[in-house]
């Protein structure tokens, strides 16, 4: 005989969650109003006094925020959004405009907001909407008092190969509307790079709407071999907002775009070692430190404590209740028992009437008690003994007697029925189904008796064979194991389809439902609707899926059957589960379906929820959102756009190493090593955190050993090209550089001057 061998089942199932901290929540951020800007009329006193009047209004002139100030400040005056919104109060008859963060400070005006650039570009689209946002940014400099027209020149930044209609557009405003005495246009990435002392080198710009990279060389842009990647910040926000979605597909938080900028600004980073970071970055080990949770607002159900005084009230009123109810149980049940002894005094009383009448008096006498006969009225007053009985033993508190069941009499059914008369036939008839229902419960006993034998049987053969054939009573469990699972994923997959309206299972459900409502069944029709001649399409329309719903209703009421089969599916796997942790020793609670279905071991849940349990009913719970590889994959697409994004086009990496790698040296007189001793990073996108090192690291490769490649950042990435602007106005450059009224007047808003700053003539 084989020896048994039994294991401890006994595991530990540590929780992530045990012993750590409580989580960290970050507030929700979004665009909103905090104070008006107050009108700076002391920048137009100091223009006027600038000697030689060489005092500019620069406008650094982006999409996410337009700077404006004077030429001889240190930082811009304003920053504001380019957008504007309009609407009409009807209630106060007035029209209303506002432009930058003050279209915030109206819940009203928040649906009527327009952007002056069109989305995801530096090219401006809504020309209404940028004269708002001149008059807007004039007036709050104090320019309000001039008669008419701006009498100062103004310096404007564009994007780089700025489309001529736009610029075209942009002058004859500034022109015509504003009567600006000249304009001139320039790359912020230039004169950020200008600012910060640049000569030669690569400008690798990285904004709000675009990345750009552009060799520049003794101070002059090579715009023939600058290279545009179409992703910036606001593609950046785009994504993650669309990544959140996809997560949480039934968040009740609306998420906006204000809001993914604010995150994406916030929590995100660039990786040192994408690929590496991203394979652990969901381990349970140091994922509370890697998460960033974001909290939403809420409405929090507030449950009022009950103190214990007022706990032990309701209690004691309970209990009162309780009492009062079953008084009056008691007295329900002693009027019914008052109600069966009359009768049953009734019914004895017509018995006794009956001794030594005639046929035709017994008859009176039962048809004024509403009996048929004699044998059914000796039934009701043997029923009613029974239930007096039964009912004073219940209210005395005392064990129920057991009833002895008499012997059935089936005598007569061995009497012909010539021998009997109608009463004997009657009675014949009632014993026959007596003996029928007698016959049945027999039958029913035995099988019952049988099934408890086999059971018994099959247990103390099982028992036996797990005694004298280990192996093969586990071979015999796990295959049953692997049964029970195929058979439960078979089950879900047929509820998945169920859910699914274009899946088989669906569709031939409502192809059933369409044919009972239908006036003409398919069996009826005969072959032609089989065929498609009466097809109507019944569900292909989701209004048809009222009708579903409305069945589903009755039907779930139906469903116990199912129910039963997953329980009993459920029931069979734990069972076996249990007995292999017991009997086998390769068998452990890893492999369980419990350990599979547990949150500490669900990606899933890690990715949703992180490294704590989540609370459904909580409501604080279900308005968060928990950002972890989405804080380093939105930002890894500026190095790999194609395959992150979809977009396609090379990345950062790429472009600069095949403008420093094989354009640079493709032009004679040029040394390449000058540019690699100066990569200059500008753009508020190039602020992340191993933004550099990453650079870095992607062109060492591409460069030959020993190349002199020194990479650095602007002192202000993002204020530093409306300072480059502000620095250069005013020199002998801007002053050759700038178009004049005359000359506009001239030659047209289409025509404009090459100079270091700006785009070249196409």
């Amino acid at each position: 005989m084989a020896p048994t061998a039994i294991y401890d089942t006994t595991f530990s199932k540590p929780g992530p969650a045990a012993d750590l901290p409580p989580p960290t929540l970050y507030p929700v951020k979004e665009v909103k109003f905090e104070k008006p800007i107050p009108v700076q009329a002391d920048g137009r006193e100091k223009a006027l006094q600038h000697k030689d009047g060489d005092a500019a209004i620069i406008i650094d002139n982006g999409s996410s925020s337009v700077r404006a100030g004077w030429s001889f400040d240190a930082a811009p005056r304003l920053a504001i959004p380019p957008i504007m919104a309009k609407y009409r109060d009807r209630k106060l008859g007035r029209t209303f405009s506002l432009a930058g963060y003050d279209c915030y400070s109206d819940t009203t005006a928040r649906g009527h907001i327009r952007n002056a650039f069109e989305a995801g570009t530096g090219i401006t689209a809504n020309w209404d909407v940028m004269e708002h946002v001149l008059d807007y940014i004039f007036l709050k400099m104090g320019m309000n008092g001039v008669d008419g027209n701006i009498d100062v020149p103004i310096v404007m930044t564009e994007a780089v190969a700025n489309l001529p209609y736009s610029r075209k557009s942009m002058t004859e405003i500034l022109f015509e509307c504003y009567g600006a005495p000249s304009v001139t246009y320039g790359i912020d990435s230039l004169f950020s790079y200008r600012y910060n002392g640049g000569n030669t080198g690569l400008v690798v710009s990285s904004s709000y709407s675009a990345t750009h990279l552009i060799p520049v060389y003794n101070q002059r842009p090579m715009l023939a071999q600058a290279t545009r990647l179409n992703w910036g910040g606001y593609h950046a926000a785009e994504y993650l907002m669309k990544l959140i979605r996809l997560k949480y597909d039934h968040f009740p938080g609306k998420l906006n775009a204000s809001q993914a900028e604010f995150m994406f600004r916030d929590h995100c980073y660039l990786s040192k070692d994408y690929d590496t970071e991203l394979a652990t970055y969901l381990d349970w080990t140091g994922l509370e430190d890697r998460e960033r949770i974001i909290q939403y607002p809420y409405t929090e159900e507030v449950i009022v404590q009950k103190t214990e005084e007022e706990l032990a009230r309701i209690a004691e009123r309970k209990k009162e209740s309780g009492r009062r109810l079953q008084e009056q149980a008691a007295k329900m049940r002693l009027e019914r028992l008052m109600k069966k002894e009359q009768e049953l005094e009734y019914y004895k009383d017509v018995q006794r009437r009956l001794v030594d009448q005639n046929k035709k008096e017994t008859k009176r006498i039962l048809d004024d008690a509403e009996v048929k006969d004699e044998a059914q009225l000796d039934k009701l007053v043997k029923n009613l003994e029974q239930n007096i009985k039964r009912a004073r033993q219940k209210d005395l508190g005392g064990e129920a007697e057991e009833e002895q069941v008499e012997a059935p009499d089936f005598s007569l059914l061995d009497v012909p029925d010539e021998e009997l008369d109608e009463a004997g036939i009657k009675a014949k008839r009632q014993q026959r189904l007596l003996k029928s229902n007698h016959e049945a419960r027999a039958r029913a006993k035995a099988e019952k008796e049988a099934e408890a034998a086999r059971i018994a049987d099959i247990a103390r053969r099982d028992e036996d064979k797990r005694t004298n054939d280990l192996e093969g009573w586990l071979d015999e469990r796990r295959q049953a194991r692997l049964e029970t699972l195929a058979k439960m994923k078979e089950r879900d997959r047929l509820k998945q389809d169920l859910g699914n309206r274009k899946s088989l299972a669906s569709q031939m459900r409502m192809k059933t439902l369409a044919n009972l409502a239908s006036d003409n069944p398919s069996a009826t029709t005969g072959r032609k609707r089989r065929r498609g001649g009466d097809d109507d399409d019944f569900g292909a329309d989701d209004a048809d899926w009222g009708v579903y719903r409305n069945v589903a209703v009755g039907a779930n009421k139906g469903d116990s059957d199912d129910e039963d089969e997953e329980e009993n599916l459920d029931t069979t796997i734990q069972t076996l589960e249990r007995e292999l942790l017991q009997y086998d020793p390769t068998f452990t609670y890893e492999d369980t379906v419990e350990a599979q279905n547990n949150w500490t071991k669900s990606l899933l849940h890690a990715w949703r929820y992180g490294p704590r349990p989540v609370d459904e009913g909580s409501q604080a719970e279900r308005n968060q959102i928990h950002l972890n590889v989405e804080r380093i994959r939105v930002p890894e697409v500026v190095f790999q756009p194609s395959a992150l994004a979809g977009v396609d086009q090379a990345g950062v990496v790429e472009i600069a190493g095949d403008i420093l790698s094989q354009r640079l040296t493709a032009m004679p007189g040029l040394d390449r090593d000058e540019f690699l001793k100066d990569v200059f990073l500008t753009g508020g996108v190039t602020q992340f955190e191993n933004f550099d090192d990453r650079l870095r690291k992607g062109l060492l490769p591409l460069l030959p050993d020993g190349a002199p490649l020194r990479i650095r950042r602007a002192k202000d990435a993002v204020l530093d090209a409306w300072r480059g602007a502000a620095q250069w106005a005013g020199g002998d450059e801007w002053r050759r550089a700038r178009i004049t009224r005359e000359e506009y007047l001239e030659k047209g808003g289409e025509w404009f001057k090459e100079h270091d700053m700006g785009n070249a003539i196409p």
